[in-house]
């Protein structure tokens, strides 16, 4: 049995360690950029321009990843651009997290008019199609960071809603929530002492899975030009610029696409290890 459970828990123990470990990394690279960053993000040289990684023949030394096509060096991009990627991620989703989870927890366990006037605003609110409901709210208020955070807590907050609610109508029907009850608890006591901590993992799970698509949307925006300005580096400008020479310059694509790809990928195997590792039941 003990054999068994390791074996379960030690892919769960690898994936969180993986996935935070790259998470914590991109926290303090955003954190400490302009200590750690090799160059000025802004800086040009079109004398240094295109110039390729360490590894490869014409390389300068100094610029690790390479240059793009203004002579900015894209490790320095990189690191000022995670700052931008986790400042919308932790805000966003913070903040999404809150008010979805709050009407969905409300929906699924007071039921009656709460559900029926919060389901229906969630389904009118899924009704507009997401990405250009993003782009016209962008139109309305103006690029900028906080447009762009205002723009997902709008767009988003109904994914935590719904999913909440339904694991409250769930949990709501436990025989633990009626023993509560008759032991003289009240509603709101009842909800907050038993319902939360039993969908507090799938909480936890859309969190950190709404931070990586917080990160992409502000990456599309980014790609469009709608998000802040085009003189900061953000990895979808990068990769936006990256597309029109990357038979040139590939590294200036490849690279910022990469650590895209990998912090969307590490949020939402974060979100499921931890949910894995601290569900009640699964415990």
């Amino acid at each position: 049995m003990r054999d068994a459970r390791a074996e379960v828990k030690r892919p769960i123990g690898l994936r969180l360690w993986l996935s935070g470990g790259w998470i914590a990394l991109l926290a303090l690279a955003a954190i400490f950029a302009p200590l750690i960053a090799p160059h000025d993000p802004l800086a040009q040289d079109l004398f240094l321009g295109r110039m390729p990684p360490f590894w490869m023949d014409g390389a300068e030394p100094g610029y690790w990843l390479g240059t793009d096509s203004l002579g900015r060096d894209v490790l320095s991009r990189i690191i000022h651009g995670a700052q931008i990627a986790m400042i919308v991620a932790l805000v966003a989703g913070t903040i999404t997290c809150v008010i979805g989870a709050s009407l969905g927890l409300m929906a699924g366990y007071y039921r009656g008019w709460a559900d029926r006037v919060i389901s229906r605003l969630v389904d009118i609110w899924m009704a507009f199609p997401p990405v250009l409901f993003a782009i016209l709210l962008i139109a309305v208020l103006g690029p900028g960071l906080m447009s762009i955070i205002i723009a997902i807590i709008v767009i988003d907050w109904t994914r935590f809603a719904r999913v909440i609610r339904a694991e409250a109508l769930t949990q709501g029907a436990m025989d633990y929530v009626a023993s509560a009850q008759v032991a003289g608890r009240t509603r709101f006591s009842t909800m907050l002492a038993e319902i939360l901590p039993n969908v507090l993992p799938t909480v936890v799970a859309l969190l950190t899975l709404e931070m990586g698509i917080a990160v992409i949307v502000e990456a599309i925006l980014s790609f469009v030009n709608l998000s802040i300005s085009t003189d900061s580096p953000t990895w979808g400008g990068m990769i936006a610029e990256g597309r029109t020479s990357v038979h040139q310059a590939w590294w200036v694509l490849v690279f910022p696409l990469v650590a895209l790809f990998l912090t969307v990928l590490s949020f939402s195997q974060l979100g499921e290890g931890l949910k894995d590792r601290f569900d009640p039941v699964l415990r």
